[in-house]
């Protein structure tokens, strides 16, 4: 692996509002990350973090070229406002011309301690190579802290052994967000491929130590890909899938032992997807669930909400009607959410744009 590094602040913390005030026609959304912006190629993979002290995290790959694979560093801005303003970029990892990204961080609440897991692979090897064996390299997972409200970051540390098998290639942590069970236990959603498999697997890893160990859960079917969990109101969790069984629908698995086994998948009609990332939170007894809601191509980015647990959906807020991709939801103070996507008028990666928006129904 190479040498992974900590910067410092970089480049400017300006914004540029997206659009006119909100209405009933949409929020209003500010620019966290531009393509081009501090000498990279563009920004993906958002991540959004609500801490106990009340800002806001959002984290975003900074990738040297428009690929999934090559030089990219995981970067962040924080935000002490609400998301109104945001500070200059900070570089959280650095591996040279390595892979470092899929940020899914989690704050345990007892410590307060800020978990930011993420994967690593070199940058001269894609996906498909390792899936498809072509390469010996396979990709490893890491894990850095912040206990002081995302200034700083602990040197990362490996947990490849704790929670991947020896015969798995890919892995994803994430991307989004991980969740702290009422229990005290943290769950990190990921996926990843197997050898012998066709297709991708969903699975997580948790802690029952606040972070000082991490084991694997269970795996949910396969054709199942990226993936959050939520816990519901009788203990059990949830877990919504990127899926690539053809149906362009979310799939949806539950697990009764806090994540160590997963039952069959099941497709929520409602949920439709173009097979892409997407944001689950759960917040007051409501869940709420972004995504680009459409069958076709990564457009309509939506926000939805259950009021029964993943049953049904309903109360559409369209954040951003034209091309947009990946996603991630936060509750913020004063019943308010925040979403942390990405967007464009040409295609739905030319920015990171932060939306802050009443909650769609009452909570707690």
């Amino acid at each position: 692996m190479g040498n992974l590094t900590r910067r410092g602040f970089i480049g400017c913390g300006g914004l540029a509002l997206l659009g006119p005030a909100a209405t009933a026609a949409g929020p209003e959304a500010v620019e966290v990350f531009r393509a081009g912006d501090n000498g990279y190629n563009n920004f993906r993979i958002p991540a959004l973090l609500a801490t106990k002290k009340g800002t806001l995290l959002a984290f975003a790959e900074a990738r040297g070229a428009r690929s999934d694979s090559g030089n990219i560093d995981l970067v962040l801005k924080r935000s002490s406002d609400h998301g109104k303003t945001w500070s200059a970029l900070q570089v959280v990892a650095d591996s040279g011309g390595d892979t470092i990204g899929n940020p899914c961080p989690v704050q345990d609440r007892k410590t307060g301690r800020i978990f930011l897991p993420l994967t690593f692979n070199p940058g001269n090897v894609t996906e498909a190579q390792m899936i498809g064996r072509q390469v010996e390299a396979r990709r490893t997972v890491y894990l850095t802290w912040s206990d002081d409200d995302g200034r700083t970051w602990a040197p990362l540390r490996e947990i490849t052994e704790a929670v991947r098998k020896p015969h798995w290639t890919w892995y994803a942590t994430g991307p989004g967000v991980g969740i702290q069970t009422r229990s005290g236990r943290l769950v990190i959603p990921c996926d990843h491929y197997a050898e012998g498999t066709a297709g991708s697997i969903s699975h997580v890893f948790f802690s029952d130590d606040h972070g000082v160990t991490w084991q694997l859960g269970g795996d949910a079917p396969e054709g199942t890909n990226e993936s959050q969990v939520v816990e519901l109101r009788d203990g059990s969790l949830l877990l919504n899938m990127r899926s690539y069984r053809g149906k362009n629908r979310r799939g949806i698995s539950r697990s009764a032992d806090g994540g160590k086994t997963w039952g069959a998948v099941a497709w929520d009609e409602t949920l439709i997807e173009p097979v892409c990332q997407a944001s689950l939170i759960g917040v007051g007894g409501a869940l709420y669930f972004s995504n680009p809601a459409s069958s076709e191509k990564r457009e309509k980015l939506t926000v939805r909400v259950s009021r029964d647990e993943g049953r049904t959906w309903s109360a559409v807020r369209v954040l951003h009607e034209g091309p947009s991709a990946y996603s991630c939801l936060a509750a913020l103070k004063g019943k308010q959410l925040g979403c942390l996507y990405e967007c464009g008028e040409a295609g739905p990666y030319e920015r990171i744009a932060f939306a802050r928006f009443p909650a769609l129904i009452q909570v707690s």
